[in-house]
């Protein structure tokens, strides 16, 4: 959910403002007294204050209580009978200690039913924001925020016009996925509907809940596209920068396509770095006097000038390599944290097929369990008993920037390889909150519609996978009937889902690796990491690959599979992916490492590779500045002394009481930006909007730091021993502000978690008084470099391992709790466990609560609507809607 300064009444802050701190009376002199001390004037005085005093207590009291009352009435049902519409038989939803449900149904479509309506029980504000922030339909319900930054956000969502692309989603659903979708959206209306009164969030905002529609789980699938590609075009942007402007060697040593100091493909080797460009090429001591002093230094702040990957690690182990003889699956998902948390834990049991009509013996139930999201009738990730399956980011090429020539005569024309071709125009209207609402004119080619427009004052278009119906479905919800690696690889490819490593390992120990999501056939010429000419770009993008096309790995020789957002594969596997928004491979290297140094391998050794936190990628960094440090440069500053002898102490970790992490990696950070800023002076000069975020920039950098080229250095400094010098200095000029040693400028004081509740961050005094977030702990793990990626805002949504077959030896992490509702035993319970580190099980524990989901109908009804549900075939991996 978007940020948004005052949710609700501007006049509620003060108003619990004053509630905060009802003792606290003005102060009165002696001189206003009417009376002495001890006379009757005195004494009325008293007994009226105290009067009041209990009355204000007392009405401070009934406003709790009533507060209280309407908070409670939203509380989930977690037990007794609710006779519902809309499913065809009895559904029972066991909770656990920690809320979590297992739905248990007689028919397939029912599980759906079971589970929307637990979605909606614990979450249906965390679903409506989903929706909205997809459509560009937030400021309805919270009004423009501080800064229109909620408008500014729906409007670059509506661009999209993702309600539009879900009707016709819609429309190609087979009748299978369109039942169980539907009756998902039935159990979802009735979980609302059960509540005694509507979520919290919405008394806050003094805005009614609207109810849930098929294509708002089309948005939910767009959500997750906006959270892992809406970025991609930002960073193919600023590549197209770089090359339009900068002399070509440069752009190539700036844009490299590898680290090979890093790369670490399943297949494949490393990529050689382009060579660092001579003078002949580029020279800063030769660039004009008035482009050094006019054009400012890249204005990022540290913290953003990499980029936290929205992105995860998975992998998995072979048979051969187990102590348990099965394959084991993990998965770490990193994503940005609050509450409540992305994903919510979930299991099913279904009818397994089968059984023996001779002998009368019933089919054997099978049990499906892992992590949805809310909103979608999906399991995410999880296991079957016959398959595990996990996910990551891709990082892969699945959208084009399309520079559009207008036609110099008519500006409502456009140039295609075909011929010209006049804009579509569309008109959106934005509600607002408060607000009439604001129309917005969206301009569409063949392409896709226009977003922005370049340096060069072109329209630009997105062509995009999520914007093409063809693209996108909800094949993701067979996943649950796979029963091998091999059906698995073979459905994953015609999922229409954000483009994502999908690693996979079944009952029998086997493992694979594919793409899950639609992987478009590019058929055109030219660098597909910069953005291309519409006019030349015919037939680009022609279809779908078909599932046997896809890439895909099976049973490698070593026994092990691994993803980090980095690439995976190379040759012609790669080529059907593309470059995009690859991760360097530092962090899948040590999970690689670590892999092969387990000769048997169980669950627990999969959570110590997830909480590996030691920073093995600022090794040499750490040792750039020691050399840095001589006795000479430590005699000019005793500063750096003190900095040498944290450095020489550090164990190489990102633990929450090291100095020497949050030292090399702030020290690192300001380098990259004062070794490269120069080198792209001329990028911002003709786009205001570029930035070294957009770049990777650890190889151009590493590269110069450590073969220090004269030319390439930035002329106010000496030599390169300077620059290093001064952003050591730069360092300790800030760490010095706090008046601690600086062994105590420690990590844990600057890796605070910040896991808030959306309406905290849009009123934190309400945010306090309701107790809406989790702890403010230092927590341990650092930036994308270590498999425990951990930022205040940012880390693993979830953890797990598991074998299929064997899911009572696995686990599960997850922060906060199951339940979005503060008062509910389930808001934070499991976030303990996931901050420690701590394992715990996999599937549900014990039941603790039961709710009852009964049918109205009749027997002789049920009766007949179940003979025809059973004459109606089940989900079946093999039957895919293409």
């Amino acid at each position: 959910m978007a940020k948004s300064e005052e949710p609700g009444d501007p006049g509620q802050g003060k108003l619990l403002e004053g509630l905060a701190d009802p003792l606290k009376m003005p102060a009165t002199s002696p001189s206003s007294t009417p009376g002495r001390a001890g006379s009757p004037w005195a004494r009325r005085l008293t007994i009226a204050g105290l009067f009041l005093l209990v009355l204000l207590l007392l009405a401070i009291s009934l406003a709790w209580v009533w507060v209280r009352h309407f908070l409670r009435a939203s509380l989930p049902r977690l037990s007794g009978t609710i006779q519902v519409s809309g499913p065809l038989g009895k559904i029972q939803i066991d909770r656990d200690a920690l809320g979590i449900p297992t739905i248990r149904a007689e028919y397939h479509d029912d599980i759906a039913f079971g589970l929307g309506f637990a979605h909606a029980q614990d979450r249906f504000f965390q679903m409506d924001a989903i929706r909205r922030s997809a459509a560009g339909e937030l400021a309805e319900i919270i009004g423009p925020g501080a800064g229109d930054r909620v408008l500014k956000r729906d409007r670059s969502a509506r661009v999209f016009r993702f309600r539009q692309v879900a009707r016709r989603v819609l429309a190609n659903l087979d009748e299978l996925d369109r039942r169980w979708l539907d009756a998902y959206v039935s159990g979802v209306n009735a979980g609302l509907n059960a509540l005694g009164g509507k979520p919290f969030e919405y008394h806050l905002l003094r805005v009614q809940p609207a109810p849930w529609s098929a294509e708002d789980s089309i948005l939910a699938n767009f959500a997750m596209f906006l959270n892992l590609q809406s970025k991609d075009h930002e960073r193919e942007s600023a590549l197209g920068v770089v090359r339009d402007v900068l002399p070509g060697p440069l752009a190539e040593f700036l844009c490299a396509k590898g680290s090979p100091d890093w790369d670490a493909p399943v297949q494949g080797g490393p990529i050689s770095m382009p060579p660092i460009p001579g003078p002949d090429v580029f020279d800063l001591r030769r660039e004009p006097v008035q482009m050094q002093r006019d054009i400012p230094p890249d204005p990022t702040p540290l913290e953003d000038l990499e980029i936290l990957f929205a992105g995860s690690n998975n992998w998995a182990v072979s048979a051969r390599h187990t102590v348990n003889g099965g394959a084991i699956v993990a998965n770490d998902m990193h994503l940005r944290l609050g509450v409540p948390n992305t994903w919510y834990r979930a299991s099913w049991i279904v009818p397994e097929e089968g059984g023996h009509p001779a002998t009368g013996d019933p089919p054997r139930p099978r049990q499906i369990t892992g992590a949805t999201l809310p909103g979608a009738p999906s399991m995410v990730i999880g296991s079957n008993g016959k398959i595990a399956w996990s996910l990551t980011n891709s990082g892969g090429n699945w959208s084009d920037l399309i520079e559009v020539e207008v036609d110099p005569t008519n500006p409502d024309v456009y140039r295609t390889p075909e011929g010209k071709r006049s804009f579509e125009h569309h008109r959106e209207l934005i509600n607002i909150k408060g607000q009439p609402a604001e129309p917005l004119e969206i301009l569409s080619t063949i392409w896709g519609p226009i977003i922005d427009h370049d340096h060069k004052k072109w329209p630009r278009a997105l062509r995009w996978v999520a914007l093409d119906p063809e693209g996108v479905n909800m094949n993701i919800i067979r996943m649950t009937t796979v029963r091998s690696v091999d059906e698995a690889l073979a459905l994953a490819p015609t999922c229409g889902v954000p483009h994502v490593n999908l690693v996979v390992g079944d009952a029998q120990g086997r493992i694979g690796w594919t793409i899950m999501g639609r992987i478009p056939r590019r058929t055109g010429e030219g660098d597909s990491r910069f953005p291309l000419r519409g006019r030349d770009q015919a037939g680009t993008l022609q279809g779908y690959l078909a599932a046997d096309e896809a890439p895909r790995i099976v049973d490698p020789a070593d026994g092990i599979l691994w993803t980090a957002n980095a690439r995976v594969v190379d040759g012609p596997m790669l080529d059907k992916i593309g470059f995009g928004d690859y991760d360097r491979g530092c962090r899948a290297g040590m999970i690689r490492d670590r892999l092969r140094a387990i000769d048997r391998a169980t669950e627990a050794d999969m959570l110590s590779i997830q909480l590996d936190d030691r920073a093995i990628f600022l090794d040499r960094w750490r040792q750039l500045l020691l050399d840095l440090l001589t006795p000479e440069q430590v005699e000019h500053d005793p500063r750096r002394g003190e900095l040498k002898w944290v450095l020489d102490h550090w164990e190489g970790r990102a633990s929450i009481d090291s100095a020497g992490y949050r030292l090399v990696c702030e020290i690192r950070l300001r380098i990259i930006r004062a070794a490269l800023s120069p080198l792209t002076a001329r990028c911002r000069a003709a786009d205001p909007r570029f930035r070294l975020a957009g770049l990777e920039c650890e190889p151009p950098a590493w590269a110069l730091v450590t073969q220090r080229p004269v030319h390439l250095l930035d002329p106010a400094y000496r030599n390169w021993n300077s620059l290093l010098l001064a952003m050591i200095d730069a360092t300790l000029d800030e760490a010095s502000r706090t008046g601690e040693p600086l062994e105590q400028w420690t990590w844990g004081k600057r890796n605070i978690a910040r896991i808030q509740h959306p309406i905290s961050i849009a009123s934190p005094r309400v945010g306090n008084w309701l107790e809406l977030n989790m702890p403010a702990e230092p927590l341990p793990g650092g930036r994308k470099d270590m498999p425990r990626v951990q930022g205040p805002t940012y880390g693993a949504s979830q953890r797990m391992a598991v074998t299929p077959g064997r899911e009572s030896e696995g686990y599960f992490h997850m922060p906060c709790g199951q339940s979005s509702h503060p008062l509910s035993p389930h808001y934070r319970d499991g976030h303990e466990a996931w901050a420690a580190g701590k394992a715990t099980p996999f599937l549900p524990g014990p039941s603790v609560n039961t709710l009852i989901l009964q049918p109205p109908r009749s027997s002789r009804e049920r009766q007949g609507l179940a003979t025809d549900h059973r004459k109606r075939s089940g989900l079946r991996a093999g039957d895919v809607a293409h």
